[in-house]
């Protein structure tokens, strides 16, 4: 089967100069120009723009796009990794909507809060399979009991750290910085020495997660709202960075 480029537009909810530009930019190619110069789509072409219409309501922008899709060949297995991302969003959301009903319904009858059931869906417990399966157990265990440790003062500390060195990578991409520029270095130190604060970053770990930045979509979105491609100036500074500075002893 084949779709006209009205047709898709209008059923993905989108535009057909959307769609063109996609195209344009390599993301979308249509599977057949007619000679009439209509463009049309087949199912392949409608399961790539599913994964990339996934991709922008993750908050990627369309360079990072661009790399997710190349480094992604294998269909089924990307797909299955966005499944698995909407149903822990869905959970997430569900469980947030679930606390919020309960603080509402126990507030207005005067009843007596409970933390666990005020803070349901917004603790970061919810990564501990994924952390476990990266990087082990103990891994998650020390992480943990790291956080845990921490006031609500420190924590606030350690995550605007954290925000505050992704916006100064931004900055540094829109004033034309490059990864191994001085400028860009000294924030990737930076960027070392806030992940040091619960583990001491091998050369393989700090140039793996850099990577990871632009494979997972969440990390992706995370940095590049501050900037479309901000997420991939991260990844290469922390591969010079590691690479110069850094060993897996």
């Amino acid at each position: 089967m084949e779709w006209s480029i009205q047709e898709i537009a209008r059923r993905a909810g989108t535009t057909s100069r959307t769609l063109r530009h996609y195209g344009e930019l390599g993301l979308l190619e249509p599977t057949r120009v007619g000679s009439n110069g209509y463009r049309y789509y087949g199912p392949d072409a409608l399961v790539r723009l599913q994964r990339i219409l996934l991709l922008r309501e993750l908050g990627l922008g369309l360079p990072a796009i661009a790399e997710v899709l190349e480094g992604q060949r294998d269909t089924g297995a990307a797909l299955r990794a966005h499944l698995r991302l909407l149903e822990q969003e869905r959970e997430r959301i569900g469980r947030q909507i679930a606390s919020v009903r309960t603080t509402l319904h126990k507030t207005e009858r005067g009843e007596e809060l409970m933390a666990e059931e005020v803070f349901d869906g917004f603790d970061h417990t919810q990564y501990e399979q994924e952390v476990t399966e990266r990087w082990g157990r103990d891994a998650y265990e020390k992480g943990d009991r790291w956080w845990r440790s921490l006031s609500d003062e420190e924590k606030r500390a350690f995550q605007d750290e954290q925000v505050s060195i992704a916006q100064a990578f931004a900055q540094a991409l829109r004033d034309g910085r490059s990864a191994d520029s001085d400028e860009v270095q000294a924030i990737t130190a930076r960027q070392y020495a806030w992940l040091s604060t619960t583990v001491t970053p091998s050369k393989s770990y700090f140039i793996g997660l850099g990577e990871m930045y632009v494979a997972d979509p969440r990390f992706t979105a995370a940095y590049d709202r501050h900037g479309e491609g901000t997420a991939v100036l991260v990844r290469d500074a922390m591969k010079v960075y590691g690479e110069r500075h850094l060993t897996d002893e």
